[in-house]
């Protein structure tokens, strides 16, 4: 170890500046307008980006701008967060998407790993409901899946896109159980809703937040759950598994946020600990559960493990769907 004092004295003077810079990039951030890229469009990461946008422009006193970049399953969004200048003013919000993309296209823009910095996993969603449009003739999982098999049964699904989990869960569940299905991808899972409500496609596995109004207001049908137990909100829907079929389980959805790579520690550490406090208030801990979402506000240590689990947990669920890369 190099004791400072047997530096002469010409380099002792860069190396202070080095350091109180180092420590200042810290203490100034954000300097300016922050900006969060999201690759969707209203609703599903929307919400919470926003949600929590609001919650740190409030204790930081600066702005904080979703910019909504929906496209390629959030590839768009996440290759110009890759790209953008690693201080911590560029950000990239998420869904479980990011995770699923690196095995189901042949080549990204990016690096799913290297070219990002995990910041914060922000929430934690339920398992995803199984719904219908109302006019087809199914109340359970079994008829469903009689119907998908008919000859000429084919039926349509859908998503936001090639990749994301909702895609994913709705390709395992037709490979577990031999169901005829056509997926139709959205540029967002509000579309692939509103799609489903309008009769263009039959069949979604919905997120909670997103799927709840339009069970609650009659417009689609629940008729199974993609969970280990009913979900407290539909205690009359049975699981997947209650309704015959196994083997069709996903890793818990989630919302996240990422930086480009090389994101200077003391300004990570600053980002990190205002997330911290964030999630110390309760009224924004309110309005994520108010949507049907777990709110987590992880370390980056955390969130990066959970990146890397689920790479690998989706490259083997990707291969059981036969979901070939594009």
């Amino acid at each position: 170890m190099v004791s400072f004092r047997l530096l002469p004295p010409f380099l002792l003077a860069p190396l202070a500046a080095a350091l109180l810079s180092f420590g200042a990039a810290g203490a100034e951030y954000p300097g300016r307008p922050v900006r969060i890229v999201l690759g969707f469009g209203a609703g599903g990461p929307d919400t919470t980006a926003r949600i929590l946008a609001q919650q740190l422009a409030a204790q930081t006193k600066q702005t904080f701008v979703v910019d909504n970049r929906p496209g390629a399953n959030g590839i768009i969004a996440a290759d110009i967060v890759a790209k953008a200048t690693p201080d911590g003013h560029t950000l990239l919000y998420t869904s479980g998407s990011f995770v699923v993309n690196p095995s189901v296209r042949k080549k990204l823009p990016y690096d799913t790993v290297k070219d990002f910095t995990p910041v914060s996993q922000i929430t934690e969603g339920e398992a995803h409901i199984v719904v219908v449009n109302p006019s087809l003739p199914v109340r359970n999982v079994k008829e469903l899946i009689e119907l998908a098999r008919k000859p000429g049964g084919k039926l349509a699904y859908g998503s936001p896109g090639v990749g994301n989990t909702i895609h994913m869960a709705t390709a395992v569940f037709a490979a577990r159980t031999g169901a005829n299905m056509v997926h139709v991808p959205y540029k967002g899972a509000g579309p692939a809703l509103t799609a489903l409500v309008a009769g263009e496609i039959q069949v979604m596995f919905a997120t909670a937040p997103l799927g709840m109004p339009h069970i609650t207001a009659g417009r689609a049908r629940a008729i199974a759950y993609n969970g280990a137990k009913r979900a407290s909100f539909l205690p009359d829907v049975p699981t997947m598994v209650e309704s015959g079929v196994t083997g069709t389980d996903m890793p818990p959805s989630w919302h996240g946020l990422l930086s480009p790579a090389k994101l200077p520690p003391a300004v990570l550490a600053k980002l990190s600990g205002e997330i911290q406090k964030a999630f110390k208030n309760p009224r924004m801990r309110q309005r994520i559960e108010a949507v049907r979402l777990a709110p987590i506000g992880g370390t980056p240590e955390e969130f990066r493990k959970l990146v890397v689990s689920n790479i690998k947990r989706f490259a083997e669920l990707v291969k059981l769907a036969g979901v070939e890369p594009e």
